[in-house]
């Protein structure tokens, strides 16, 4: 599975080309598309990404509802009409494209932001308001998180 950590902030440049930090392409070595899937968030202004194999299993979450639903409508147009394999050229860049960088106002550069399993592609300013208020709410509701069971684990 591909974990995404940290956060980079890259250049963009007038061609939309940006370097996928290191770290995420490492993340993404072994899987069926030598790149990256992404989509416009419907939650806020950035672009959701991931690795080919996590784009399978949403799909697979998605085919579990029920067929023809206003649920499984919903989701499918919102996140897989709306994707994008953005393949990782020689140099270790992706293009975004404009629709994508439009949605979350990035111009001359980028913001990728690690969330485990996925990430997020932001303007660094509007990432750096964002993770103010995301600490701000944490702290206020003591946010706390129980550790997921692995195999093996009593």
């Amino acid at each position: 599975m591909a974990l995404f950590l940290s956060t980079f902030i890259n250049k963009v440049d007038r061609k939309g080309r940006v370097s996928l930090p290191a770290t995420f392409r490492a993340a993404v070595q072994g899987q069926s598309f030598k790149g990256i899937v992404a989509f416009r968030s419907y939650r806020e202004a950035t672009i959701e990404a991931c690795a080919m194999d996590r784009m399978e299993r949403l799909s697979d979450s998605v085919d579990a509802l029920d067929q023809f639903s206003d649920e499984q409508d919903e989701l499918a147009s919102t996140i897989f009409a709306d994707a994008h394999q953005l393949p990782i050229d020689g140099d270790g860049r992706i293009i975004l494209p404009a629709i994508l960088a439009t949605h979350a106002g990035i111009t001359t550069a980028a913001a990728f932001i690690g969330r485990g399993a996925t990430f997020q592609i932001w303007s660094p300013e509007a990432f750096e308001r964002h993770q103010a208020e995301a600490r701000a709410r944490a702290g206020r509701r003591n946010a706390t998180l129980r550790l997921a069971p692995r195999d093996g684990d009593k």
